[in-house]
């Protein structure tokens, strides 16, 4: 019978990584002679040296374009919380996408009672949404939509079919789609390849009466043709848990816009952070023991 994986947690009070651990059939040893690592730093130049033991490398956040512009995933297996996050980031998705249909963001700021017609509200139901990102994410978000009849297109790397989506299109293919969303939500990862996916030529595709959902990484947009299109009123709106710069400096134009609505990058509350997290460890810590292909692998060519 083979010994259980030797996984090293850098101290810290994380009980819960200790019993996921465990509970994937690992045991808690020293990096020095460890199998694998569970990282929770979010700078790579605070990595340690890793010993040739080490094989895997479990990285604590979903994006990691910091970590393979940096050179640190290596031949090792690394892997990063991809997809653990994806329920609560389209939860949040939702919740915007719905405050802007209903206009929340403009009767949130209203001081009396307003007559009708004064702020444009419509329905989520049999609206076309535009998925950039058919991860976790953007997965997650499809099953959300169901109730809602709502028609998505989804757009993944290379056109593959995603579950749930009425259409699939190659991401080569996304400017034939701008113009028939009524909401764009980004859920794409960050790469040098998805810098400003979205610039002042996606943004005059769109329909006029649409919003653009950022729940990515703020580098996905091009934060000053954004500005300038909301203030032209060339789309209905844009609602961001994640802006460029982050966090979004006091007196910038999108604090006052009013067709913008800011959440400070709160899409994955800290408790349901950790459960998740916990579930990545104990999940590929089963699957190192038994051999199996592991959770959430990172490409480094792919820079994701």
């Amino acid at each position: 019978m083979a010994e259980p994986p030797r996984i090293h947690i850098p101290a810290s009070d994380r009980a819960d990584l200790e019993r996921a651990v465990r509970d994937g059939g690992g045991v808690l040893a020293p990096l020095e002679g460890a199998d694998g690592l569970v990282w929770l730093g979010g700078r790579p130049d605070e990595l340690p040296e890793l010993p040739d033991s080490v094989r895997w490398v479990q990285l604590p956040s979903a994006g990691v374009e910091q970590w393979v512009r940096a050179g640190k995933v290596d031949h090792r297996a690394w892997t990063s919380a991809t997809a653990a996050f994806g329920l609560p980031v389209a939860e949040h998705a939702l919740a915007l996408m719905l405050a802007a249909d209903k206009g929340i963001h403009h009767f949130a700021r209203e001081r009396s009672w307003v007559g009708e017609g004064r702020h444009e509200v419509r329905s989520l139901e049999g609206s076309t949404v535009l998925i950039v990102g058919a991860g976790g994410i953007g997965r997650a978000l499809i099953g959300l939509l169901e109730p809602f009849g709502a028609e998505v297109i989804a757009v993944t790397r290379r056109g593959r079919d995603v579950p749930g989506a009425a259409r699939t299109l190659a991401a080569d293919r996304m400017g034939e789609v701008w113009g028939e969303a009524h909401h764009v939500v980004i859920a794409a990862p960050a790469t040098d390849g998805t810098r400003q996916l979205v610039g002042a030529a996606e943004l005059a595709a769109m329909r006029e009466d649409a919003w653009l959902v950022n729940v990515a990484r703020g580098s996905l947009v091009d934060t000053d043709a954004l500005v300038e299109a909301l203030r032209a009123g060339a789309i209905a709106g844009a609602a961001l848990d994640v802006t460029d710069p982050e966090p979004l400096p006091d007196g910038h134009p999108l604090w006052e816009l009013p067709n913008a609505l800011i959440t400070p990058h709160v899409a994955t509350p800290p408790e349901a952070e950790r459960r998740h997290f916990a579930e990545r460890v104990r999940e590929n810590v089963r699957r190192l023991a038994a051999g199996e292909e592991l959770e959430g692998l990172i490409d480094p060519d792919g820079g994701y």
